[in-house]
């Protein structure tokens, strides 16, 4: 035997519905657009058509009847004019609000998408309102009209009779003509912040006399993706899952509850699948890889968690305050961890590698072995040198231990291993560099290092223009190589020495003005004035000469 449904004297409303916004106070996350309505409203500068764009679930629609609302509002004495706060209470705003007002007339563009339903609109316009202030036209998914609707509607909208106000929604502005675009009022919808969705679903949960954990909430905001309506939708789920769970009339939306229902990983299972990458410890990465995957989480949403750890502890390295509601302590405490121990090229490294694995998982026909394949290169990309210790083996040098996953340190170096080359002179560093095939760094030393003190293994210098530090380390990992040495490379103040292309240039000069005062190059000259000094080496003007 089974229990029969409850019976109502009406009939279930979704959350969606029942708590769409009845004044613009109620319009969450839309604060600017508010503000400017209200303005115009007040000043009497009123566009004769508006469009609302934005993504699905932000409030289009329903602004668009709040508009009706605010141009039609007659007051509770009936003596009201347009105001950005309608009463609710007249005639004109319930009416509005049921959707039954004769004057506000609201028509679907996809399934209305013809000239012939634009040209219904183009003929009642002519009329009066029958009992409101405005005859307002909303039109949603504007977007979805064609060609010729568009065109027809075109004359109309730029000159419409003084009583008929249009108000478009879209969530495809791009469709939209220009020619259109250019005749309204354009406002853009911003999608919702998770904290605020997440404040306003704690409110309705209070309202429906269910109890939420915080965090269920912070995770129905998240994935509602800046929606209110997808938020709603997913709360509502949320509800009637746990009541399915047995909670009976008092319904608890847990944490556990939603990430179930919705197949999201547990964070606290992500954070010790992070640390077991750092570790390198690939049994125990499968192994939970297994566990998430007999829950029913998806392993995309697995490769997302990772990279969302990355991504936290990436600008808490970068000096973020990481005051996401949804972090419990425990998590904020591991993120500030792993961003004192790691460092920027480790961490830019694992977001590449995340990121790929999670591209080949989205288009992968077997999703779960693509992601354990790409947690496995995460791991055994531990073991491998980055670029400039790869060019120190190739050298025959010592490498460093340097890893994805941790930050690089030096290892030391075998016994025998071949002993550094310290040049003694700064002159023969670049020599050196040009006879170890480090032709572009020997030309860029050339012309913008001007050495202050040479002491090997170090060099202070000043720049004959501004240097970044990535140059400048650059630099030094390419005299790391040739060397085999440590160096360290600082920019410094003091009495710098010119560079060696302005001591070459210097040298020219002087050896062209020796020549240029001996006697009988005087006398030379003197006889030919036209006559030229060129290098012995300039076959190009040579041959011109000639």
């Amino acid at each position: 035997m089974t229990d029969s449904p409850p019976t109502t004297g009406s009939a279930y409303r979704v959350l969606a519905r029942k708590y769409r916004p009845q004044t613009f106070a109620e319009l969450i996350g839309q604060d600017a657009m508010v503000q400017t309505l209200g303005n115009a409203i007040r000043r009497g500068r009123l566009a004769h058509a508006f469009l609302m764009t934005g993504v699905r679930g932000v409030g289009k629609t329903s602004t668009a009847r709040l508009i009706a609302k605010a141009l039609n509002c007659i007051g509770p004495d009936g003596q009201g004019g347009p105001t950005i706060d309608p009463c609710g209470q007249c005639e004109p705003c319930l009416a509005i609000a049921e959707g039954r007002h004769i004057d506000v007339i609201e028509m679907d563009a996809a399934s209305h998408t013809g000239v012939d339903d634009v040209r219904e609109i183009i003929e009642a316009v002519r009329y009066s309102a029958v009992s409101a202030r405005y005859k307002v036209y909303i039109i949603d998914e504007v977007h979805m009209l064609s060609k010729n609707a568009f065109n027809a509607l075109l004359k109309t909208l730029e000159e419409p009779p003084a009583h008929v106000k249009f108000l478009f929604a879209t969530t495809e502005v791009n469709k939209v003509p220009v020619t259109v675009l250019s005749r309204c009022q354009r406002f853009d919808l911003r999608r919702i912040s998770a904290e605020k969705l997440a404040a306003h679903f704690a409110h309705v949960v209070r309202e429906e006399g269910v109890e939420a954990e915080a965090e269920a909430l912070s995770l129905i905001a998240q994935a509602a993706e800046g929606s209110a309506r997808d938020g709603l939708s997913i709360l509502d789920q949320a509800i009637a899952h746990a009541e399915t769970e047995g909670a009976g009339d008092g319904a608890r939306v847990t944490a556990a509850q939603v990430r179930e229902m919705l197949g999201l990983s547990d964070r606290g299972a992500i954070r010790r699948l992070f640390g077991l990458l750092l570790a390198g410890d690939a049994s125990g990465a499968l192994a939970l890889m297994r566990e998430q995957h007999d829950l029913g989480v998806e392993p995309l949403s697995i490769l997302r968690g990772l990279l969302e750890t990355v991504h936290g502890v990436t600008l808490l390295k970068a000096g973020g305050k990481g005051d996401d509601p949804a972090q419990s302590v425990e998590e904020r405490e591991a993120l500030a961890d792993w961003a004192s121990q790691l460092g920027f090229a480790p961490l830019h490294r694992l977001w590449q590698l995340l990121l790929k694995g999670h591209e080949e998982v989205a288009r992968a026909a077997m999703p779960t072995q693509a992601a354990d394949m790409a947690l496995l290169r995460v791991i055994h990309a531990a073991s491998l040198p980055d670029p400039s210790e790869l060019a120190r083996l190739l050298e025959g040098g010592a490498p460093a231990a340097s890893a994805p996953n941790a930050a690089s340190s030096p290892a030391a170096a075998p016994s025998s291993a071949p002993t550094a080359t310290l040049p003694a002179s700064f002159e023969a560093l670049v020599k050196l560099l040009w006879d170890r095939n480090k032709g572009l760094i020997a030309d860029e030393i050339e012309h913008f290092v001007r050495p202050i003190r040479y002491a090997p293994p170090e060099l202070d210098f000043e720049p004959a223009r501004p240097m970044a530090q990535d140059q400048i380390d650059h630099i030094r990992v390419a005299i790391d190589e040739v060397t085999r040495g440590r160096w360290q490379l600082r920019l410094a103040q003091g009495e710098a020495e010119p560079t060696l292309s302005e001591r070459r240039e210097q040298a020219e000069r002087q050896a062209k003005e020796d020549i240029l005062s001996h006697p009988v190059m005087q006398a030379a000259l003197a006889a030919f004035p036209d006559a030229e000094l060129l290098p012995a080496d300039d076959e190009a003007k040579w041959s011109e000469s000639a």
